[in-house]
């Protein structure tokens, strides 16, 4: 039987325990995460738009600590495998979205009016149909994360591949490293425009596979 101190005690380690073991997944795991703009606009066409969702991710990758282990930025949607370091991942998307709308809307006047005007309508009419706040939303207000832990090296893989091969299904490049707004250039020995974390078991797997490539290229091709 506890006493009543002893058990105000007990309860306060279990609630510790319990929050330490909900940490202990995330220290090891990343999100696979995809914001889509509000109608599918394609804001991110203009050079001026793609620097803002761009050097927002150096932002806080330097300033909040987060790792961005692969991105891809289209048209009308930014593809993550991130981990958001302390900050938890809804704040972390709400800042970031918050954070590039702000610029976006201040950059928009680059555009020419008709299209200015398109967009801010757009942008406009998903705080009116759901009775937002805010005037303007870039960003959908809904996305649908994916915890994965580190050492899941299939579905990692699977979502490196996905991210980086998009524009690519969408014929804007014929190989990944040919597009510049993705990591798929830090995973081949250059620079990309985000300080990308690179995993290495995915660089171990891509080593692999290119062994394997050459080894096939040697025996069926050369002879």
């Amino acid at each position: 039987m506890l006493l009543a101190g002893q058990g105000r005690l007990y309860r306060f380690k279990t609630r510790f325990m319990i929050r330490e073991m909900d940490h202990i997944p995330l220290r090891r795991s990343c999100y696979f995460l995809t914001l889509q703009t509000v109608d599918w606009v394609d804001i991110f066409v203009r050079p001026v738009h793609k620097q803002v969702a761009v050097h927002t991710l150096n932002y806080f990758i330097a300033d909040k600590g987060w790792k961005i282990y692969a991105w891809c930025l289209m048209t009308n949607q930014l593809h993550l495998l991130i981990c958001p370091g302390a900050t938890p991942l809804a704040e972390a998307e709400k800042e970031y979205k918050n954070f590039t709308t702000q610029k976006i809307l201040e950059a928009i006047n680059t555009e020419q009016p008709s299209r200015r005007d398109w967009m801010l309508q757009r942008f406009q009419s998903l705080g009116t149909r759901l009775k937002l706040h805010k005037k303007y939303h870039v960003w959908q207000s809904q996305s649908t994360p994916l915890l994965i832990d580190l050492n899941d090296t299939e579905t990692l893989l699977e979502k490196f591949y996905f991210i980086h091969n998009h524009p690519v299904r969408d014929r804007i490049v014929d190989t990944a490293v040919e597009y510049k707004y993705s990591s798929a250039r830090d995973y081949n020995g250059m620079k990309g425009l985000v300080n990308t974390t690179t995993l290495p078991a995915i660089e171990k797997e891509l080593v692999r596979a290119d062994n394997a490539a050459g080894t096939f290229l040697v025996k069926y091709v050369r002879n």
